[in-house]
């Protein structure tokens, strides 16, 4: 499936398996995907389909057993672990399905924490960027809460400026909305699908909510492994 019709692709993913053996299941199979920078994506399809496979494949937290991914001018099977590390510390933001926030930080602590890994930034630099990620997200009031002392929808929304502070080029979320009510949930996603138009970011979206998949550029269906339609 070639979604790449002007220009090289941002996100290139080539003949992609993945299989757990020790449950004998075959998350992916034979996947082929281009995306082009600055699109946002939405992966949707039932529970255990393999989206969230994929977005894990993609930011080189689980490896391929066949297959080629590259981000941009980096080959995923070409780097090793620190590289990777490098890579996701600096061009990929997470949003992951459960938050995985640090318990003994501060919800501005959390959301600082790529910037500080990244350096670069003086203490104030960093400071002003946390505070206008999260006044975005309506949280700033609760930037000195730990995570234990914050509603599921907040602590999504702590993840979510986790993943953008540091303006990386490509956003993988798995159920970005899944946690949030309405109202926040419109919020997150104006903000997503302004990252890709203002930014350029390439934003990857695993989700089960149609209203979610409204804002995507590009929805892209997926059941037993396999990508299996898609739509404009």
């Amino acid at each position: 499936m070639n979604q790449n019709s002007n220009g090289t692709a941002h996100v290139r993913v080539q003949n992609v398996s993945k299989k757990y053996k020790d449950h004998n299941v075959l998350a992916l199979q034979n996947v082929n995907l281009d995306i082009q920078r600055g699109k946002l994506i939405a992966l949707m399809g039932p529970s255990g389909c393999g989206k969230t496979t994929l977005l894990n494949c993609l930011g080189g937290l689980d490896v391929p057993d066949q297959g080629s991914i590259t981000i941009g001018d980096s080959n995923l099977a070409s780097m090793n672990e620190n590289e990777l590390t490098v890579l996701r510390r600096q061009k990929i933001g997470f949003v992951f399905q459960f938050f995985n926030l640090l318990p003994t930080l501060s919800v501005e602590e959390n959301v600082a924490l790529p910037l500080q890994l990244n350096g670069g930034m003086s203490a104030k630099e960093i400071d002003s960027r946390v505070i206008a990620v999260l006044e975005k997200l309506n949280i700033r009031e609760r930037r000195t809460f730990y995570p234990a002392q914050l509603s599921g929808g907040e602590m999504q929304r702590t993840a979510v400026a986790r993943a953008i502070v540091h303006k990386p080029q490509l956003i993988l979320a798995d159920e970005p909305t899944g946690n949030l009510d309405s109202a926040n949930g419109v919020a997150v996603l104006n903000i997503l699908q302004s990252l890709c138009r203002s930014e350029n970011e390439t934003i990857i979206m695993a989700t089960h909510s149609p209203e979610a998949a409204e804002y995507a550029d590009l929805v892209i269906h997926m059941k037993d492994g396999r990508l299996i339609e898609s739509a404009p």
